[in-house]
């Protein structure tokens, strides 16, 4: 080969040896551009990911509805709890005031709530009728401790019998819920309410009727000094 010939081609062989080692530098720069891209990338997309995901587990933390039941349910049982000692001590208050045992005294109370009667007037209404004596009997066969007839009675129980009367919790619902209903029928006047339930509605009507006014020791005798709240037109 002649030397002119030699010196082109290997002049020719540097420079395509120069342009492999570039192109060869240039890939491997890209490709390190690119790993960093994708690892950049991950990262970024992991991290940008995060306050979107979908969140699955339950951070060791019970569902709030049943937490929201239980904290309902332990108010409610504390309101309970306070009711019942608010009821024991007015049970406790009133047995003392009248001087009765606190078995009849709770029977007393919780017959008067049970039929929305104030149970410091029903204890009242048992003094005056029957001075707590569950067996009482009067001349008119008015039975137990609010006095109640058989034939009064059997308004609300149409198959009670004389016997069943005397049962202490029977005898004090009817009763309770008698004068009640008396209320409610005289206006929410509790002293005619009072009078009708002593000497009887029919009785009573007579009276006003005749234009008399009616009166009587009777209702000043339950009431005394009880305060009550008398209905406004």
């Amino acid at each position: 080969m002649r030397p002119e010939t030699l010196a082109a081609t290997q002049a020719r062989f540097r420079r395509m040896a120069t342009t492999q080692v570039l192109v060869l530098r240039g890939v491997l720069f890209l490709g390190g551009l690119l790993g960093i891209a994708t690892a950049v990338g991950l990262s970024s997309r992991s991290i940008g990911d995060m306050p979107g995901a979908p969140y699955t587990g339950t951070a060791f933390m019970s569902p709030l509805e049943p937490i929201r039941q239980r904290l309902d349910s332990r108010r409610g049982d504390a309101e309970l709890g306070l009711l019942q000692e608010d009821r024991a001590s007015e049970i406790v208050r009133l047995s003392a005031q009248y001087t009765i045992p606190s078995t009849l005294g709770t029977v007393i109370f919780d017959a008067a709530l049970s039929e929305g009667v104030d149970p410091d007037l029903a204890f009242r209404l048992v003094r005056v009728e029957s001075n707590f004596n569950p067996k009482a009997r009067s001349s008119a066969d008015a039975i137990g401790l609010v006095q109640v007839q058989v034939a009064t009675a059997r308004h609300y129980e149409p198959r009670i019998t004389e016997a069943q009367l005397f049962e202490p919790v029977r005898n004090l619902r009817i009763g309770f819920r008698y004068l009640r209903d008396l209320n409610v029928r005289y206006g929410d006047d509790m002293r005619l309410a009072l009078m009708a339930y002593n000497v009887g509605p029919t009785r009573l009507r007579e009276i006003l009727e005749g234009g008399h006014n009616p009166t009587g020791r009777y209702a000043t005798t339950v009431l005394g000094g009880f305060s009550f709240r008398q209905k406004t037109d």
